[in-house]
């Protein structure tokens, strides 16, 4: 008699199922093989950042019963290192940073889509006064950058095409807030970063641009994951995605609302903001050939000069289908 009682629940709870709406149905069967939780890292500016103001993936996860748990990072390497650490589910960064990640022992990292390149929205700077005109004139002169950052490689690339190497500077690792003071004091003599950081230097110190990326990178913004959670959730990281394309489009139709809106989080000038809104090209797209290849690109050169342990293969923290 029980286990007829039983038999009777089940259909009963099956034939409600095939009853409900689609997009209730939908839901019913998406939530059954998601997290109760997704943790993005991210930094103050940037795609993530608005989707996080606007609040649209919450929106869109919560009928599936997805909560959204955001970290903040001051740039991409201490992001990378918590994901590898099992303390995100996704970032996003710059170009540089997945590589040191990967060649990072028992790295769990994978490449799960990126922006379209913006070789502007980076630079190498110098004060308002200074005699320095090119990047060939930084031999022996005290150069801030992020270890580890799109912003180092920039750098790295600047020395060669000049001839140089790291060995030719006095290199000054700094995060960018320290960069920025060390340089408005005049402790360094030149600043590798990436905007607003930039933009916020020429509007506010008047600095000069050595070199931006052009011809020298490609400066993708990267989306990442853990190997374990991209394989188990694709189907949510494809959801990320899609809103990270949208919030895209907002920024791309409307940049001055998005410098708007980024200024009263921030605390910068709207004029700042939009400078350095103008100089990236939005756009979340899947990972690509041409993606993989600069990846390998950065990976070989930083191991040629000693700055990763053993050569990687960027394929290898790509998922397969």
């Amino acid at each position: 008699m029980k286990s007829t009682l039983i038999k009777i629940v089940v259909s009963l709870g099956f034939l409600a199922l095939l009853h409900l709406p689609a997009s209730a149905a939908e839901t019913a069967a998406h939530s059954a093989k998601l997290p109760h939780e997704i943790r993005i890292g991210y930094q103050k500016y940037g795609t993530l950042f608005l989707l996080k103001l606007r609040g649209n993936l919450e929106k869109r996860l919560e009928p599936l019963g997805v909560s959204v748990k955001w970290s903040e990072f001051p740039f991409g390497p201490p992001m990378l290192e918590a994901l590898n650490a099992d303390k995100l589910d996704y970032a996003s960064t710059g170009e540089t940073p997945p590589v040191f990640a990967q060649a990072a022992k028992g790295s769990k990292l994978v490449y799960v889509g990126h922006e379209h390149p913006s070789p502007r929205s980076e630079a190498i700077l110098v004060p308002e006064n200074s005699a320095i005109t090119s990047p060939g004139e930084l031999k022996g002169k005290k150069v801030a950058f992020a270890k580890g950052s799109n912003a180092h490689f920039l750098l790295i690339s600047a020395l060669a095409r000049a001839g140089l190497s790291f060995a030719d500077i006095q290199p000054v690792s700094l995060p960018p807030a320290d960069a920025r003071a060390a340089f408005e004091r005049g402790a360094v003599d030149a600043w590798a970063v990436w905007d607003f950081y930039r933009a916020a230097a020429e509007f506010q110190l008047h600095a000069k641009t050595l070199s931006d990326g052009q011809g020298l990178v490609e400066n993708y913004e990267i989306y990442t994951s853990r190997r374990d959670f991209a394989e188990q959730y694709p189907e949510l990281l494809k959801i990320v995605a899609e809103e990270a394309d949208k919030e895209d489009a907002h920024i791309h139709d409307d940049p001055a609302a998005a410098a708007d809106i980024l200024s009263r989080q921030i605390g910068v000038a709207q004029e700042i903001l939009l400078t350095s809104i103008k100089r990236r090209d939005y756009g979340a797209s899947p990972v690509t050939p041409a993606l993989l290849a600069n990846q390998q690109k950065i990976a070989d050169t930083l191991l040629s000069i000693g700055l990763i342990p053993q050569a990687l293969r960027v394929e290898d923290a790509v998922l397969k289908h």
